[in-house]
C-alpha cells in the first residue's frame, strides 16, 4: 500500500479498521496512531519508528491533510477502538500481552477481557511503571520468551513507541499497538468523546471542556491548523 508523508512522518491512508488489521497481520510491526501532535513534535527517534512501521490516522488533522493530498477515502480510526477490533478478530486464534497503565487498571483490563472473550489467551501482563532498568529488561525478556502474537502497550507517547521499538528488536514477529489512555477508557476510568464529536472533528474541544487543563497543550495545534489552511503538507 502506498503511504504519504506529512512533514517527514509517513502515514498509510487506510480506509477502514479492517484494512489496518489485515495489513498489520501480514506485515507485523508497530501500529502508531498518528494525530496532529505526533506530526508536529516528531523527533528523529519517533519519526524513524513511525516511518519503519505502520502509522495510521487516529486524528482528524492527518485525515484532512491526506484528503488534501488526494486520498479521498482515508478514514480516522481511533486507537481505543482499533485494539478491541483486533481482539474481536483474533481472540480465538492469537495470544496477547497487556502492558501499561496502573497495576489496578491493568489487572481490571485483563479480567474484563477474560469475561468478554472466554478462552482468550493472555500470555502475560504488566503495569506501565518500572522502578529500575532491571524491571524493564525483565518485561522485554518475558515477551521475547512467551512470544505473544499481539502486544498492547498503554504508556502514552512517545514513551510507548520507544518501548515498543525495544521489544520489537527481541520479538519482531508480533503486532504491537500503542494505546495511550485506552485501558482507562475500557474499564470506565476515563470518558471519551462520543460519535457526534468525532464525526465533526471536535474531539479536542470535548477534551478541553471535560479537562480544561488540556487547553495549554491543545493551543499548540493551531500551527497544524495553519498548515491545513495554507496547504503546507
Amino acid at each position: 500500500m502506498e503511504k504519504s508523508c506529512l512533514r517527514g512522518v509517513d502515514v498509510y491512508p487506510f480506509r477502514s479498521a479492517d484494512e489496518i488489521i489485515d495489513f498489520a497481520d501480514r506485515r507485523k510491526g508497530i501500529l502508531v496512531a498518528i494525530n496532529a501532535e505526533k506530526v508536529m513534535f516528531a523527533t528523529d527517534d519517533t519519526r524513524r519508528i513511525i516511518n519503519n512501521n505502520i502509522g495510521y490516522c487516529d486524528g482528524s488533522g492527518p485525515v484532512l491533510a491526506l484528503r488534501q493530498k488526494g486520498f479521498k477515502d482515508v478514514c480516522k480510526v481511533a486507537g481505543c477502538d482499533l485494539w478491541l477490533n483486533i481482539v474481536d478478530r483474533f481472540h480465538s486464534v492469537k495470544s496477547f500481552y497487556i502492558v501499561g497503565a496502573s497495576e489496578d487498571v491493568n489487572a481490571c483490563v485483563v479480567e474484563k477481557l477474560r469475561t468478554e472473550y472466554p478462552g482468550i489467551r493472555i500470555a502475560g501482563r504488566r503495569n506501565g511503571f518500572f522502578s529500575d532498568d532491571k524491571e524493564r529488561e525483565a518485561l522485554i525478556s518475558d515477551i521475547a520468551e512467551t512470544k505473544p502474537d499481539v502486544v498492547f502497550v498503554a504508556m502514552g507517547s512517545p514513551r510507548q513507541e520507544l518501548f515498543m521499538a525495544e521489544m520489537q528488536m527481541k520479538h519482531p514477529d508480533a503486532i504491537y499497538q500503542g494505546l495511550g489512555g485506552s485501558f482507562d477508557v475500557y474499564v470506565g476510568r476515563h470518558k471519551r468523546a462520543g460519535k457526534w464529536w468525532s464525526d465533526h472533528h471536535l474531539e479536542s474541544l470535548f477534551q478541553i471542556i471535560h479537562e480544561p487543563k488540556r487547553i495549554k497543550r491543545k493551543i499548540k495545534y493551531w500551527r497544524f491548523a495553519w498548515w491545513l489552511v495554507a496547504r503546507k503538507f
